[in-house]
């Protein structure tokens, strides 16, 4: 599957009150459709405080004012049905916003709820009851003078993490997918499924013996008791039942120690369908990192379970810009998405990704991410990723007639939807040529993958489906690489790359898609 995630604050605003909104989606369907993907992933539209922007849920049946109203999901929903769309909602599950009733019921010990929530006493001295830190920085236990006790928080200490050992939250949780199943949408990305459940005897984290690369106290600790808790996969099977019964897919956001590993356990025929995880949105582009998270997850992702592949989204900077490596922005771009709709597995394309965006420049007074506004400069936060998709030359790059939330980077200007759609040469146009190249080879779309023998820089694997196999070669490296001795019939598809018998020469972003 291919899916096309779509971050709604800044995708098209309807009503041109700076923020994008369901109905602007709604506008722009026949636009994803043409890219040939199958199915859109929105980020959370439900009613929330926004102060982790949708990622704190106050009411998971309502949709938040500034995205529209229910109606402008049913409309949105038909249109993509129409359209042969699938629609994936985002279910944030491991926590809620302090708004949430069931928080407010819990910190009131009403109800039934008063443990819906990790609740915990201080220790005689009054400090929380374990060293756990949250991954926004800071204590992860903020004290409540109400129940005179501390609330766990894996994130912001506005999103209290539910007790998911419970099993009246589990059902409640439960009951709030049903409510969008019986809607008709197409399954689910859960966020965050590392961080769902934690250890009940809320034992000490033990501590990290490299911490170079920590940003701040959570990068110190290994995480083996505040998140990926055994607890999790029988819940996970929970879920798929509830899926199965109504034929719905499902794709987990992995994170932390370990989660290409922890990506098999969590997906199965009785698990999740899918996963994905952080692993190619870091900074290493070499072949060797990328073979290494190939095998990994071909070693731990089993049949009928697929991993899923993105090299951006929403909280990591944009791959066009964070593996250019000093290359030509659009050739890299180019060579990066052409290696993306090479893997094995589903799909996730970010918005913005099929332009070639580069991480956007948003200077600190217009920040808006509470992380980058607490670590900048040497972290500046999610926004650069999260800034409006630019559609034209008009104002704001006709994303609104409004100031937009965040900024529009004057290089996506010139880099818009309509621009391109008119340039035959464009990123766009690639993006659709490369996705329909997968589309229409069973080796592409559903083979098996095998990594091959290369010179150092380059990346070579096979795809390979009944009677339809490639060769895939990238060039990895900032200088040009020749592959000797390579079995192939000819190119399918390619740039930068010069095939000569059975030797194959790639240019800086080079790549080559052969025939077996």
């Amino acid at each position: 599957m291919i899916i096309y995630q779509v971050y709604p604050r800044s995708f098209s605003d309807s009503n041109n009150d700076g923020i994008g909104d369901l109905a602007g989606i709604e506008q722009k369907l026949p636009y994803i459709k043409s890219l040939g993907v199958d199915a859109i992933w929105i980020s959370p539209f439900f009613k929330s405080p926004m102060k982790d922007f949708g990622y704190d849920v106050s009411d998971y049946r309502a949709v938040d004012p500034i995205f529209g109203t229910m109606d402008d999901f049913r409309t949105l929903m038909k249109r993509a049905k129409a359209l042969e769309l699938g629609v994936i909602v985002d279910m944030v599950i491991s926590h809620t916003s302090e708004e949430h009733s069931w928080f407010k019921q819990s910190r009131a010990k009403e109800n039934g709820k008063s443990d819906w929530y990790l609740w915990a006493d201080p220790k005689p001295d009054g400090s929380p009851p374990n060293n756990w830190v949250s991954v926004f920085g800071g204590p992860a236990w903020r004290w409540d003078a109400e129940r005179r006790q501390y609330y766990f928080h894996s994130f912001f200490s506005s999103q209290p993490d539910l007790n998911m050992h419970h099993p009246d939250v589990q059902n409640a949780v439960l009951a709030e997918m049903d409510y969008w199943l019986d809607m008709g949408v197409s399954g689910f990305r859960f966020d965050a499924c590392n961080h769902i459940f934690q250890d009940q005897a809320l034992r000490n984290n033990p501590p990290r013996e490299d911490t170079s690369a920590a940003l701040h106290p959570y990068g110190f600790q290994l995480h083996v008791y505040d998140q990926a808790r055994p607890e999790m996969l029988p819940f996970l099977e929970r879920i798929r039942k509830l899926l199965d019964a109504y034929g719905a897919f499902s794709l987990a956001e992995v994170g932390g120690h370990d989660a290409l590993k922890l990506m098999g356990q969590y997906t199965g025929k009785t698990r999740l369908h899918s996963a994905y995880s952080f692993a190619l949105m870091q900074p290493d582009s070499s072949d060797a990192y990328v073979r290494k998270v190939i095998t990994t997850l071909e070693e731990s992702i089993r049949t009928p379970a697929l991993p899923c592949y993105a090299m951006s989204n929403h909280d990591k900077p944009r791959v066009a810009s964070r593996w250019q490596n000093g290359r030509d922005l659009d050739q890299t771009a180019k060579a990066m998405l052409a290696l993306l709709f090479s893997m094995r597995g589903d799909i996730c394309l970010y918005q913005g990704e099929e332009l070639g965006l580069p991480q956007a420049d948003v200077p600190f007074e217009r920040i808006q991410d509470p992380f980058g506004i607490s670590f900048w400069p040497k972290f500046k936060g999610r926004d650069g990723c999260r800034t409006p998709m630019p559609w034209t030359d008009a104002e704001h790059g006709g994303f609104s007639s409004a100031e937009p939330w965040l900024p529009v980077d004057p290089v996506h200007l010139g880099m818009n939807v309509e621009r391109q759609e008119a340039d035959p040469d464009s990123m766009l146009r690639f993006a659709r040529e490369v996705i329909a190249l997968r589309n229409a080879h069973p080796a592409l779309r559903a083979g098996d993958i095998g990594l091959l023998d290369a010179p150092e820089g380059v990346l070579a694997f096979t795809r390979r489906h009944a009677g339809d196999a490639m060769v895939c070669l990238f060039n990895m490296d900032v200088v040009p690489k020749k592959v000797p001795s390579v079995d192939n019939a000819g190119i399918v598809f390619s740039r930068r790359a010069e095939v000569d018998g059975r030797s194959v020469s790639l240019d800086v972003s080079g790549f080559a898609i052969l025939r077996a």
